[in-house]
């Protein structure tokens, strides 16, 4: 690919741009990262109050499969990325005939169900070093019935819908057969896998940044903490993982996108578990096509960010290795801290929570707060790991904030 320069103008008069299928908080981020290295943006997304296409160059408002839109798109940039995997693949598809994308179609379909991600897991497991969970695939009443008679070990488990399904959506907890069979009709008998539950001392999570030419570069590994499925906290720290499992986790995120042939800004998720080790074994969990969550706290504590990385991708520039200057818990701000405890409206107390050292509050523009809605997140920095989790614990007992019981 030739690179897109930051600030160029093509013969035409044209300024170079770049596009972003979805307007949510990871659109909003990316825009603002490529705006300053100087480039245009575009962002194609029905909503006309979105984030991303309110801080936009351009917001092209329709829906993900239009072709005029698509047409559009393609006509005012040069390469174009998508910030959520559940954009419908064939979109990306279409765009590829004319214009870079990054991350690919092939890519982004794999992520979007479950049973092809794990095929995937599986398929480079002996390179990567690391397995999934133990799973099979139930479609059919045929293959719930052969789980019942014959996969008892997979019992407890988690049964979980092979698409659509995040923070928590779309998942069962399971213990007995007769709990599956009443899970997977409450699923609707979609397709689903079934994955035996392990004994978890820790989850975390790995950003990869991978080019055109397979150049990549990756930030260490981020401790996570989940509550009802969301992600609570993240701790971005040297010290927030055993070294050796930090290293296992992020050579095995960089074997994936190697094997996916990935470009763009990859996250992969992984489970820590009891055996193995001294300090466990990973397990691979799920992977998303895009930056993440649990690597915000690189816009604050880090000299390129995840989002600054997704831009250089896309457009064939250079990937520094990146640096963390500073340790970084980030918490996650959901709607339910713009409510007291009766469910009555409040606005958070952001003045004393702000008079804090080392806070960075980053609210995502959206004009509704609502119960389990990511709203913000708030990102503690400082010179040493002690500080920062005091002032963490102190922001979340102010903001009422949940997961932070182990620091």
């Amino acid at each position: 690919m030739t690179p897109v320069l930051p600030g160029s103008v093509d013969s035409a008069g044209q300024r170079a741009t770049l596009g972003v299928l979805g307007g949510g908080q990871l659109g909003r981020m990316f825009v603002h990262a490529a705006q300053r290295l100087g480039y245009f943006t575009a962002v194609l997304e029905p909503d006309a109050q979105s984030p991303a296409g309110r801080v936009s160059h351009y917001h092209i408002q329709t829906d993900y499969n239009d072709p005029a839109g698509l047409a559009q798109l393609a006509q005012l940039c040069q390469a174009v990325t998508t910030e959520f995997e559940n954009v419908p693949a064939q979109a990306l598809q279409t765009l590829a005939l004319t214009r870079p994308v990054a991350p690919g179609a092939a890519v982004v379909g794999i992520a979007q169900n479950r049973i092809e991600e794990k095929t995937h897991f599986t398929a480079c497991a002996d390179v990567s070093g690391v397995r999934c969970a133990p799973y099979t695939v139930i479609e059919t009443p045929a293959q719930l019935q052969a789980v019942q008679h014959d996969r008892a070990d997979l019992l407890p488990g988690i049964l979980k819908t092979a698409r659509m399904g995040y923070d928590g959506k779309g998942q069962v907890r399971v213990k007995t057969a007769e709990e599956l069979a009443a899970a997977w009709a409450e699923l609707g008998g979609a397709a689903c896998v079934l994955e035996k539950m392990l004994p978890l001392t820790a989850e975390c999570s790995v950003l990869v940044a991978r080019g055109w030419d397979g150049q990549v570069v990756s930030f260490a590994p981020q401790r996570n903490v989940h509550v009802d499925g969301i992600l609570a906290v993240t701790h971005a720290y040297e010290e927030n993982m055993p070294p050796a499992l930090a290293g296992s986790a992020r050579d095995a995120a960089v074997s994936i996108a190697h094997h996916l042939g990935y470009v763009g800004v990859l996250c992969v998720e992984f489970f820590v578990v009891e055996g193995g080790s001294e300090h466990g074994s990973l397990v691979v969990n799920e992977m998303a096509p895009r930056p993440h969550n649990s690597g915000h706290y690189t816009l604050d504590a880090c000299d390129v960010s995840q989002f600054d990385m997704q831009v250089r991708a896309m457009a064939g520039l250079p990937l520094p290795t990146p640096r963390q200057h500073s340790p970084a818990i980030m918490l996650n701000l959901l709607g339910d801290v713009w409510f007291d405890s009766n469910g009555g409206r409040r606005e958070p107390d952001w003045l004393t929570v702000l008079s804090l050292p080392g806070t960075h509050l980053h609210l995502y523009g959206k004009l509704d707060a609502r119960v389990g809605r990511k709203m913000g997140h708030l990102t503690i920095t400082g010179s040493d790991v002690a500080s920062v989790k005091t002032v963490a614990r102190r922001a979340a007992g102010l903001l009422g904030l949940p997961g932070l019981d182990d620091i």
